[in-house]
């Protein structure tokens, strides 16, 4: 997906946006705001649910987080309304990553505590080792936390990438964790 490259990097995501990203993340969001509305009318409140997750993200990164975390709150909420567990994991980590955006750590840390949950419960994996790479990158901000348990997050993140052969996934959580030392 286009916008998972730098998206899950809260470093990344704690800098302004380049113009040229900035512009990239405008269409983004009109093509949600297109598709959304098409999947409303035409009565696909699933596809509904999973451009307002999308959208919400878009809108945080432009900068109305307040709006952005809101909508893929509502995102969520109506996707799981609708009977969905597939995939949950991967939006709470979207969810995740805007509460980090915005400096809401303790809310971070939620969204990840549940997508370990769910991940467990119906051992959805394939993003396994993004919900620890962002435990590891949210948990330094905290301020009883010590960096040992970051960087066993991050490890284990690593760990999980190279056995399942998700290369950029691997290449984040490795990043995240040279960027720690």
């Amino acid at each position: 997906m286009p916008w998972e490259r730098k998206s899950a990097d809260t470093t990344y995501l704690a800098r302004p946006v380049p113009e040229a990203e900035r512009r990239q993340l405008t269409v983004m969001f009109c093509d949600l705001v297109e598709s959304t509305a098409l999947a409303t009318a035409q009565g696909f409140p699933f596809w509904a649910a999973v451009g307002t997750i999308l959208r919400g993200w878009a809108l945080a990164m432009q900068g109305q987080g307040e709006e952005g975390i809101a909508q893929v709150r509502q995102g969520i909420a109506a996707y799981r309304a609708g009977g969905a567990a597939l995939l949950v994991p991967y939006y709470c980590t979207v969810l995740a990553e805007v509460a980090a955006h915005l400096g809401r750590t303790a809310d971070g840390l939620q969204a990840l505590a549940e997508a370990h949950t769910l991940m467990e419960q119906h051992e959805e994996r394939w993003w396994e080792a993004e919900v620890y790479r962002l435990r590891g990158v949210l948990l330094p901000r905290q301020m009883v936390t010590q960096q040992e348990e970051a960087e066993t997050w991050l490890r284990r993140a690593l760990d999980v990438a190279r056995h399942q052969h998700a290369k950029s996934l691997e290449l984040r959580a490795a990043m995240r964790l040279a960027r720690l030392w």
